[in-house]
């Protein structure tokens, strides 16, 4: 073990904390920062020290934001390796990136073993794994393509609460552990039945309300992947996608889809490539023909049009009318403040041949926060217009993030849930983090318009215009 963990290694270079502290830290396992969230929360002396405290919300932001991309990455490369040692067992990811968080901050991986020590010492010895930082009969912290893992190794009756207790948040932690005590639990039902409380699932532990509904028995059931019944928004080489319309409809059969919507982008968005009318032609005609090779899908030709600077779409009406889906996304400021970005906005929803705005508060996830716009008077007018809000499953996106997904619904708006995919081997990953992201806000399969069939979905787009332009 060459070096300690990033925690340790970064509170020793602090001149403002001590040897003494830190040692007391390692001695009592807090060797990340979920570790030292928890440990303070649960009031344990190693981690009460104020110079720790502040040294560790520097930490925090010092570190720079881990996105759910990468993380994915990461975890993609690691897990099949390890599965193929063949003595583990449950193995799950759990942390930050179990609950769908946009910018996790630890990696952390939970399995099962009957020889707990001796799977750990089957991890280290792979030839992937790059150092190993810590490491007891349970646990140990390696270094995998540059990034710290925490790896956890339970037996199978401890496995509920080895799960839950790193899944977190720490304040969730917490409080159950005040209900139900120290006991331990192979499932983490388990250990919710002895609080007396029904199942959280974990993208809404610590959502405000989540421990209420859990105890009275009221949690509403969440949209899950597999409900959802089609993606309707992914881009092709004809804008900025990495593969071919075709493969992109080949690969969303493979995903059992019903549909999909293919919508590049409108000849004004700033993305590498964009449609032209010609393009946007001849992309009609490519589809009349991948639509006989695939009949077992429904392929709707559509664009993702950008809203301009005074509102308007970028695309002739002529031509949005010749479409399936017209999807419009506010992609650039223009200087405008919050007023004018909402106005844009609304110009765009109360467009009748408009369907859906995509990733509405336009944030990039690590880079930019979304718009700060008057959502819910958006709200308001997508409900009267029929109009739909886009949770985007992009990870540079995450948008409609969880607040303002929660927000939506609860004032009737339809979302939809769309990977926003320019490859088509990240189809199917996007769409989980979307949904993800929609069962952090509270989202149900009723509020989602892509767990509908196609004659529902054609019939909502259908009613938008009539209702709107008054046809």
């Amino acid at each position: 073990m060459s070096r300690p963990p990033f925690l340790l290694r970064r509170l020793r270079e602090l001149s403002a904390v001590n040897a003494a502290g830190v040692d007391a830290l390692a001695r009592d396992g807090i060797l990340t920062l979920a570790d030292l969230e928890l440990a303070l929360l649960e009031g344990r002396p190693s981690a009460f020290n104020p110079a720790i405290r502040r040294a560790a919300d520097a930490l925090a932001h010092e570190r720079g934001p881990l996105t759910l991309g990468r993380a994915a990455d990461v975890l993609e490369g690691f897990l099949p390796g390890i599965a193929e040692i063949g003595v583990l067992d449950d193995i799950e990811p759990a942390g930050d990136v179990r609950r769908f968080e946009p910018t996790p901050r630890d990696l952390i991986v939970v399995a099962t073993s009957a020889d707990p020590p001796g799977a750990l010492d089957a991890i280290a010895g792979l030839s992937t794994v790059s150092d190993v930082l810590h490491r007891t009969a349970r646990r140990m912290i390696l270094v995998f393509q540059g990034h710290e893992i925490d790896v956890r190794v339970a037996t199978r009756d401890e496995y509920g609460s080895v799960l839950f207790t790193t899944t977190g948040p720490p304040s969730h932690v917490v409080e159950l552990q005040r209900r139900r005590g120290p006991r331990l639990g192979s499932t983490e039902t388990e250990l919710y039945a002895q609080a007396g409380m029904r199942f959280l699932p974990p993208e809404v532990r610590g959502t405000p309300g989540s421990l209420e509904a859990a105890i009275h028995g009221g949690f509403p059931p969440l949209v899950r992947r597999q409900d959802i019944r089609g993606d309707l928004h992914m881009h092709t080489t004809y804008s900025d996608g990495a593969d071919p319309l075709r493969d992109m409809v080949a690969a969303s059969c493979r995903l059992g889809y019903e549909y999909i919507a293919i919508t590049d982008h409108s000849e004004h968005a700033a993305a590498s490539r964009t449609l032209t009318r010609d393009l946007l032609l001849r992309q009609r005609d490519e589809i009349g023909r991948v639509r006989e090779q695939f009949p077992q899908i429904a392929i709707l030709h559509g664009i993702e049009a950008d809203i301009l600077a005074d509102g308007r779409i970028d695309c002739p009406d002529e031509v949005l009318s010749s479409l399936d889906i017209v999807l419009a996304s506010l992609h650039e400021r223009h200087g405008h403040d919050g007023r004018r970005l909402t106005e844009r906005c609304l110009s765009a929803i109360r467009h009748p041949l408009v369907s859906v705005i995509t990733h509405p508060q336009n944030q990039l996830v690590g880079r930019r926060p979304g718009y700060d716009m008057d959502y819910a008077g958006i709200y308001e007018a997508a409900v009267e217009t029929g109009t739909v809000l886009e949770i985007d499953g992009a990870p540079a996106h995450l948008d409609l993030d969880s607040e303002h997904a929660r927000e939506a619904v609860e004032a009737g708006v339809t979302v939809s849930i769309d990977s926003d995919c320019h490859r088509a081997r990240w189809l199917d990953r996007q769409m989980r983090f979307g949904v993800g992201t929609a069962r952090r806000g509270w989202v149900e399969p009723r509020h989602v318009l892509n767990t509908r069939s196609l004659r529902e979905v054609r019939a909502f787009l259908a009613r938008k215009r009539r209702r709107v332009s008054g046809l």
